[in-house]
């Protein structure tokens, strides 16, 4: 059901709100009222969750983008791309958190297990614990970079789409092409996320085998 009301709220209610009013409000006006329900998602969706932390952060930042531009001046396709700012400048965060040694990645998984409860405590200490292994921050930062570059690409596609279609075609094409954009990265992150789990759980195995070994040899050479 959350995914039927993420299609409903930023896909079905923005195109027919849109379709609606346009003859009467205008290409402007109608697109103003369009985006008045992603908006009002995201701030139910951040006040259900009642936590402020990184991922809280990136949604009031789209909060308070989404706002401006959507108040802001000027014609519909300067909307359309003033809108599209929200995700590239995320884009750009994740970028420049990766620039300076710090991939947003690993803080979004660090809310992500807090959000879980008190039933993922151990789980949550155990990640923690791997922050300064040098796999496990090359690993952060790879998908760090690879998201900041997807949502820029993202973007890229969005400006295309914005001056290729009639606003009511990018309402109907815009989101097929996020979702798609973000579906994918979360595909990949996903299977990519298992594969470093997996390879840091064999490489940590050899380590204790081989530090086993170590004391098993240690202490045959100590016995007379």
């Amino acid at each position: 059901m959350p995914i039927l009301g993420e299609i409903i709220v930023n896909f079905v209610l923005p195109f027919l709100i849109y379709s609606a009013l346009d003859t009467r409000l205008g290409d402007v006006g109608a697109l103003l009222a369009s985006s008045a329900p992603p908006i009002l998602w995201s701030v139910i969706e951040l006040i259900r969750h009642r936590r402020i932390d990184a991922l809280s952060l990136l949604v009031i930042a789209g909060i308070v983008l989404s706002i401006a531009a959507a108040f802001g001046t000027g014609s519909a396709r300067a909307l359309q791309l003033r809108e599209k700012l929200v995700t590239g400048l995320i884009g750009l965060v994740f970028l420049g958190s990766a620039l300076i040694g710090k991939p947003l990645i690993y803080e979004l998984a660090v809310a992500g297990m807090r959000r879980k409860g008190s039933g993922s405590v151990e789980e949550l200490a155990q990640f923690q614990q791997l922050r300064d292994r040098p796999q496990f921050r090359r690993t952060m930062m790879l998908m760090t970079l690879v998201w900041g570059i997807g949502l820029v690409v993202d973007v890229a596609f969005g400006i295309v789409l914005v001056f290729s279609l009639s606003i009511r075609e990018y309402l109907l094409v815009g989101p097929i092409v996020g979702y798609t954009f973000m579906g994918g990265l979360s595909l990949w992150t996903f299977w990519y996320s298992r594969r470093a789990k997996k390879r840091g759980d064999e490489r940590r195995a050899a380590e204790a085998r081989a530090a086993e070994q170590s004391r098993d040899r240690s202490t045959a050479a100590a016995q007379p």
